[in-house]
């Protein structure tokens, strides 16, 4: 009588504790992260916005260009020189005939025609070309953001993921030790739920130090203290589809800033080329002095003009060099505007394959890989109870089922990775679409 009610105990024992963790997967243990809080991309994003160092460095660079189109294409200042001419020696006097005191020649710089004009265009494409760069360094910082983000979220599930699971290793080991005292399990079985508990807690240990890895480099990105806590990411309105290829490449090439860049990089060597071609024509030097003297108590007062310019001896030799120059560096902006649209292009055709390859699996685990690994738990739990299988094919069973939630949440930030790569490739958001579904069913 004694051993059947023991054996009776261990039942309810098992029913009760295990059976809810099993079906209904109840609140997490307490290894699990604070869930209070929560952090969302767009927050990250407009804080990166205002606060990202690079970003800002990038926006001073572009504000400094701008300034300087304001004075490029304006004339050289004159030049005055004021001195006495003709003086006699030793002792300077301003007595002989051809003495002059005061003198005063002034002379101003004149480009040939189409000089100034074309040099203040080439310093408005420079300016367009720097704000594009910041526009750019925009993406670019707004992907590794979401790439960061993305990140934390998957350590933050997976420690969730380990806790659960770790709180219903417990409960196999309560099991286990209760058929070992009831007479109906092994002692084997009791230790090696201990050593599976241990495991889990030591790897729930490793996962908390990859997420301080992973918040800091997030940090990092939003130019605060690597120390700065963040809370519990929360994953939301990622769309389900992706526009056509076609559509894409017609966005990038509206909207990339590196694809505007390149373009205007290839205006700006065509305004060079033109701006060498006009450096066979010499600037001229326009002059005007005045000098005074006195004759025999009288002042006389002259005045002279002059016009001066270069004469290009050497222009074989500097201006038509400059000119094939000028041409070279059109053929080369040319060729990186078509390399740059070329990787858009490619990039483009990968990521829209990894968000089709990313959702299929999405789909594939969540209506099939973790209802049948639930399934295989509990089958293994009843097949444990009645002594038809061992204790380590139940272990395993929610071992496996603990790797493909893992793996499920982790599907869903590479989604999110993507689907920020692929805003940052076409250089705009994507269009609303019905998002997905982050969490495990």
């Amino acid at each position: 009588m004694p051993r059947l009610l023991r054996l009776t105990a261990s039942c309810a024992l098992l029913l009760l504790g295990l059976i809810p963790r099993v079906q209904a997967q109840e609140a997490p243990s307490p290894t699990s992260i604070d869930l209070e809080t929560k952090t969302t991309l767009p927050q990250l994003i407009e804080l990166a916005r205002r606060d990202n160092p690079r970003l800002q460095a990038a926006r001073a660079l572009a504000e400094a260009r701008d300034v300087s189109r304001s004075w490029v294409g304006v004339l050289p200042d004159p030049r005055i020189q004021l001195g006495m001419m003709n003086l006699s020696l030793p002792g300077f006097g301003a007595d002989m005939p051809s003495s002059m005191a005061p003198a005063v020649q002034v002379t101003q710089v004149v480009p040939f025609p189409g000089k100034l004009g074309l040099e203040g265009e080439i310093a408005g494409r420079t300016a367009e070309m720097a704000r594009a760069d910041a526009d750019e360094s925009w993406w670019t910082i707004r992907a590794r953001v979401a790439g960061a983000f993305w990140n934390l979220y998957a350590a933050d599930r997976h420690i969730e993921v380990l806790g659960e699971t770790k709180g219903r290793l417990e409960d196999f080991e309560l099991a286990a030790r209760a058929l070992y005292e009831a007479g109906t399990g092994r002692q084997t079985d009791v230790l090696q739920a201990q050593v599976e508990v241990a495991r889990l807690a030591a790897e729930v240990a490793r996962a908390r130090a990859s997420r301080i890895g992973a918040e800091a480099r997030l940090n990092a990105l939003l130019g605060r203290p690597v120390g700065t806590s963040v809370p519990h990411p929360v994953a939301e309105g990622l769309p389900s589809e992706h526009p056509a290829l076609d559509s894409l490449r017609d966005w990038a090439e509206a909207h990339r800033p590196a694809v505007a860049r390149d373009r205007l990089a290839v205006e700006r060597a065509e305004t060079r080329a033109d701006r060498a071609g006009r450096e066979i024509w010499p600037d001229l030097m326009l002059g005007a002095a005045y000098g005074q003297r006195n004759v025999a108590g009288s002042v006389q007062r002259m005045a002279s003009f002059t016009v001066s310019f270069q004469l290009p001896i050497f222009a074989g030799r500097r201006q038509l060099r400059l000119r094939d120059e000028a041409a070279s560096m059109e053929t080369m902006a040319r060729a990186e505007l078509a390399e740059t649209r070329a990787r858009v292009d490619a990039r483009l055709g990968e990521l829209a394959a990894d968000l089709d390859r990313t959702g299929e699996l999405l789909r594939l685990y969540r209506e099939e890989i973790l209802p049948e690994a639930r399934m295989a738990v509990e089958s293994a739990f009843a097949s444990y109870r009645v002594g038809a299988v061992d204790f380590r094919t139940l272990v395993d069973a929610q071992t496996a089922l603990d790797r493909y939630e893992s793996e499920f949440h982790a599907l869903v930030a590479d989604y999110g990775d993507s689907v920020a790569e692929m805003e940052a490739t076409i250089g705009r958001e994507l269009p609303p679409a019905d998002p997905i579904d982050p969490e495990i069913p």
